[in-house]
């Protein structure tokens, strides 16, 4: 099956917009009860049927994020090529010492959940950040 033909990606775009609106709580994971990015990303998967294995110990500024980005070649995610797919993980860098995982809605919409908003929302249009990484389910494994 081709990754575009396969309906995860679809099926986590739609269970990060049922998000919306939730709102932001550092090392959250529960919707009830608030989420930051890491946690829509999981809660997001998690609806659409997949579970991911999550990072632990960071903070909202992080010298470096090496030693998290393993956790997702073990949940089964990988490097992904353009264009952005529904249902991707985008790594971005909003600033300084700041890494932050939004969840693509499509190629040109984003689900995240935004600490100075203190909600998860939609960014619509190209990210104002520069994206570093981008991850897909691997739809094989």
């Amino acid at each position: 099956m081709e990754p575009r033909d396969d309906p995860t990606g679809p099926a986590v775009a739609a269970a990060a917009a049922q998000l919306l609106g939730t709102r932001f709580r550092l090392h959250g994971r529960d919707p009830a009860t608030g989420l930051d990015c890491v946690g829509l990303v999981a809660c997001a998967f998690e609806r659409a049927g997949v579970t991911l294995e999550v990072p632990r110990g960071y903070h909202l500024r992080n010298a470096t994020i090496s030693a998290h980005l393993q956790v997702a070649e073990r949940s089964a995610l990988e490097l992904a090529a353009p264009p952005i797919r529904p249902g991707d993980v985008v790594l971005v860098q909003p600033g300084p010492a700041q890494h932050h995982l939004l969840v693509a809605e499509s190629g040109r919409s984003f689900i995240h959940a935004h600490a100075s908003l203190r909600r998860v929302v939609r960014t619509p249009g190209e990210l104002p950040w520069p994206i570093e990484m981008v991850w897909r389910l691997v739809s094989n494994r």
